[in-house]
């Protein structure tokens, strides 16, 4: 049942901005909240019957049969009734005229749709088409277990079809519970975004011990649930990084342990806040560090689609605030010659390019090594492909790798 709630739910908050266009047109007066979200639920399900998950005079019936259910929406369930039979007698009518609306017709808020034209002023209508699309499952496979055209076999074996995207990552045709990969329980592959398949090594090439030399000390600062964490390992090989794990919340650094604990894999995981070092820092640089920072998740909206409509306008410049801090933070922890990866899953430049921008202006001893920069969430036949992604269909994210200069 949950699956199926989940699917619901997520319909109705990719076509809230529309749903919500028509409401107004169907009432003089917003109704009540509870009211108000029951009646934008099944204007979200029903405005295009091509997409609907049920016949929409279903919908009609089974929303006005919940609000009479219901004592805190009983008494709007006439209301309710009479908005949904006029929408359905007047359907085309009512889409046209909200087609005009941007908010209706991108499903976004005004202010996220105005930034994204600023910011990304000729892939904006991109963007936010990507982000209204359902996002793939996307695998990482375990390289120290298995291969990837190995376990794409083993998916084969049992009807789950699957295309190779970058050096480590499949992509399945149809999403599917992780009880049903095979291995999955053994360690064999994580679910993780063609996109965020990029850390590990962006950070790590290039810079591996030789055989029998010391291991690289490795830094993740913002590690839960322990992905990426999972993934340094994977690429370097235990023996040849020792990784700290960091999360500030001690209940999300239990989902690093139960991560790596799966695929047999061990860091140190320490609960602290990354902007402070002098907690827990021992004094010895770091080789890399991998700053996965905090952001509005605007990259990645396909995937959670009530972050667009959970973020405030004032978030995007809060979070660059607490990006900037954890960055002159863990700067000093670089040893010379070595790197910081900073990322985030975001696509406001604010979060990206002008954050590295500004940091580069006051630390001069910091060089900007080739990374791509902003990734734009993109789908189906309109992606554009991303180094050693065979299909090009990721989530939005930045990236910039940064060297100190030795002294």
């Amino acid at each position: 049942m949950r699956p199926g709630v989940q699917a619901l739910g997520f319909q109705v908050l990719r076509w809230l901005g529309r749903a919500e266009a028509l409401r107004r047109h169907l009432a003089k007066r917003t109704p009540p909240p509870l009211p108000d979200a029951l009646l934008c639920t099944a204007l979200a399900l029903a405005w295009d019957a091509q997409q609907a998950p049920y016949e929409p005079f279903t919908l009609v019936d089974q929303a006005v049969e919940a609000a009479k259910r219901n004592p805190a929406t009983r008494a709007q369930a006439s209301f309710i009734n009479a908005c949904l039979r006029r929408f359905l007698r007047e359907r085309d009518e009512l889409v046209a005229a909200t087609d005009h609306e941007p908010v209706a017709q991108w499903n976004h808020p005004r202010w996220w749709i105005e930034r994204l034209k600023r910011d990304h002023s000729r892939d904006w209508q991109r963007v936010l088409t990507a982000d209204n699309a359902h996002a793939p499952m996307t695998l990482r496979v375990n390289l120290r277990k298995t291969t990837v055209a190995s376990y794409q076999l083993a998916l084969e074996a049992v009807g789950l079809a699957a295309v190779r995207v970058g050096a480590a990552g499949l992509q399945l045709a149809r999403a599917r519970p992780v009880q049903q990969l095979p291995g999955f329980a053994d360690g064999e592959c994580s679910v993780q975004d063609a996109a965020a398949q990029m850390a590990a090594p962006l950070l790590l090439e290039g810079m591996l011990p030789a055989a029998g030399a010391a291991p690289l000390r490795v830094l993740d600062a913002c590690a839960a649930p322990g992905g990426k964490t999972a993934h340094l390992l994977e690429f370097a090989g235990p023996e040849a990084v020792e990784v700290t794990a960091l999360e500030v919340d001690a209940v999300r650094s239990r989902r690093i342990d139960e991560t790596l604990g799966r695929l047999g894999l061990s860091a140190k995981v320490v609960v602290a806040d990354a902007a402070r070092p002098s907690a827990w820092w021992d004094g010895t640089p770091f080789d890399a560090i991998l700053l996965d920072a905090p952001c509005t998740a605007s990259g990645i909206v396909r995937r959670h689609p009530d972050v667009r409509w959970l973020r405030r306008e004032s978030d995007t410049a809060q979070l660059a605030v607490q990006q900037a801090a954890l960055l002159a933070a863990l700067w000093p922890l670089v040893r010379p010659g070595g790197r910081l990866l900073y990322c985030t899953c975001s696509v406001f430049r604010e979060e990206g390019s002008q954050q590295i921008d500004a940091f580069l202006a006051h630390n001069t001893d910091a060089r900007l090594k080739a990374s791509p920069g902003h990734l734009l969430p993109q789908s189906g036949a309109n992606a554009r492909a991303v180094p050693d992604n065979a299909s090009g269909d990721h989530d939005g994210f930045f990236y910039a790798l940064l060297e100190k200069r030795p002294r």
